[in-house]
């Protein structure tokens, strides 16, 4: 495998102001430069170097390394693998998903004909196996369809690859704009299928679609997907008896580029409007919750600009300007075995400055903030691979696993 040395850089120059995920194009990938030690951001958390704390069989940990793994890919926006699986399998945007096992690449989903690619923010945006794969051979997926709608579908596997025939559809969800999609699917530790949902796009919520718990839109949905022809709404959902649209778990979101649940919580990061880029970390069990968005932007008032009414809101745990960014890519915790030493760290990115970073959460705050990249590319996902390793997806068609330097 080829590898890619970045070990602690500073911060990179970022945007004032730019593009969602999936709006630029990326620098050739692989163009990155390396330095000496990881160090942390500019923040007023309290930091904590990296250092060999969960065992004394290793050497110090003296950064990370990105090592390639796939390569050539157009437009890739998600990795992921299910649990146990040596294979990898990668989400391009324009509607294919392909599956590498080693050095051999087959096409493991093709819905071209379906997926509506025009405009920098549509496509196929997200994917998730089944908990019980292959046992329950379905895969979920989260497109763009014809009119710009939503899509929410499940696939079978019919033999090593999905059959395009034997789609599903459980969600189509009008879109009044091209940007703003969400796009991530996963399962949650409760088995349902959660599904993130942008607040219908253009800007400074147009559609006035953020605060509106009887939308679709701007929304953390959840799904319980057990029959196979569709889905039924879990009874815990806040508004099953009514307030709002029984598949809302959550609302309040501007454009949920990723999330991922680690340790009954889950981690969302949500892209800022002009100024502020954030992420909101709440339990898995926190139904109803409001996360703000247009009253607020990070922590600061945005409608109204100045006097808003922050109470009942969920406002996130760490956030930062553009001035260091223009987008947030959400990842995950890390809970691999190759870095002990970084177990609880959740990593996420910025597609325009292409840095890499890393936070805990400890009651009820992020801690021991770092940086460990300068840039890698316009980075438009995270993922984990069969062990459980972080996946760093860029836009000019590289796939990376994160892994130690000692």
């Amino acid at each position: 495998m080829r590898r890619v040395v970045i070990i602690g850089l500073l911060l990179a120059a970022a945007c004032s102001r730019g593009p969602e995920p999936v709006s630029t194009t990326a620098p050739e990938a692989g163009s990155v430069t390396t330095t000496a030690s990881p160090v942390s951001t500019t923040t007023t958390a309290s930091t904590i170097s990296p250092v060999s704390t969960t065992t004394t069989s290793l050497p110090p940990l003296q950064g990370i390394d990105f090592e390639v793994v796939a390569t050539g890919l157009a437009d890739p926006l998600f990795a992921t693998a299910s649990p146990g699986d040596p294979r990898l399998f990668v989400v391009e945007q324009a509607g294919r998903v392909w599956m590498f096992d080693g050095d051999e690449r087959t096409l493991f989903l093709d819905i071209r004909d379906v997926v509506n690619r025009k405009g920098n923010e549509r496509g196929l945006l997200g994917m998730a196996f089944h908990p019980n794969y292959p046992d329950d051979p379905r895969v979920f997926v989260d497109y763009t369809g014809s009119g710009g709608k939503t899509v929410v579908a499940s696939y079978r596997l019919a033999g090593e690859v999905l059959d395009p025939a034997s789609a599903t559809v459980l969600l189509e969800i009008p879109q009044p704009a091209a940007n703003h999609n969400g796009g991530m699917v996963a399962f949650g530790p409760d088995g349902y299928l959660y599904v993130a949902m942008g607040d219908g796009g253009a800007a400074g919520d147009k559609f006035g679609n953020g605060q509106r718990p009887d939308t679709l839109l701007a929304a953390l949905l959840r799904l319980d997907v057990t029959p196979e022809d569709g889905y039924v709404i879990p009874s815990e959902n806040p508004f099953v008896d009514g307030g709002g649209a029984p598949e809302v778990w959550a609302y309040g979101l501007r454009n949920p580029w990723r999330f991922a649940f680690d340790d009954g919580l889950v981690y969302i990061a949500d892209v800022g409007q002009e100024k502020y880029e954030e992420v909101d970390v709440a339990p898995v069990g926190g139904a109803g919750l409001n996360y703000g968005w247009p009253i607020t932007e990070g922590v600061h008032c945005f409608k109204p600009a100045k006097g808003c009414d922050t109470e009942g809101l969920t406002l996130p745990v760490l956030e930062y300007d553009h001035s260091q960014g223009c987008s947030i890519t959400g990842g995950y915790v890390y809970r691999g075995a190759a870095i002990p030493e970084l177990d609880g760290a959740y990593f996420y990115s910025d597609f325009c400055s292409g840095w890499i970073r890393s936070f805990r959460y400890e009651d009820g705050m992020a801690t021991d903030e770092q940086q460990w990249a300068d840039s890698i590319g316009n980075v438009t996902s995270f993922g984990l691979d069969g062990d459980g390793e972080l996946l760093v997806v860029t836009r000019g068609g590289t796939i990376y696993r994160v892994v130690p330097v000692r």
